[in-house]
């Protein structure tokens, strides 16, 4: 995940408060576990491309010979395989 953690805070804590503001939301119980809920929301989203990653260098091991010998470029390879699955998967990044 690209952002810390006090960084997602802040972003949930101002989602929170401009919601309100606009009159979108009106919190009835605590604001706290509101705010934890939209910060639980965010960090998941964020945490969807993470894993994606890990998954396309995975399977591109499988291609670590060619990678290595120059037959094979990998970041773009990386590139391709990534965008194909979140395609799939209906990722949007």
């Amino acid at each position: 995940m690209r952002l810390s953690k006090e960084r997602v805070r802040h972003i949930s804590e101002s989602v929170v408060t401009r919601l309100q503001q606009e009159g979108q939301v009106a919190i009835v119980g605590d604001r706290k576990a509101f705010v934890e809920q939209i910060d639980h929301a965010i960090v998941e989203e964020l945490s969807v491309e993470d894993r994606l990653n890990v998954e396309v260098r995975q399977l591109l091991k499988a291609y670590e010979q060619d990678i290595e010998r120059g037959q094979v470029d990998f970041q773009r390879m990386f590139t391709m395989v990534k965008t194909k699955l979140a395609r799939e998967r209906g990722i949007i990044l």
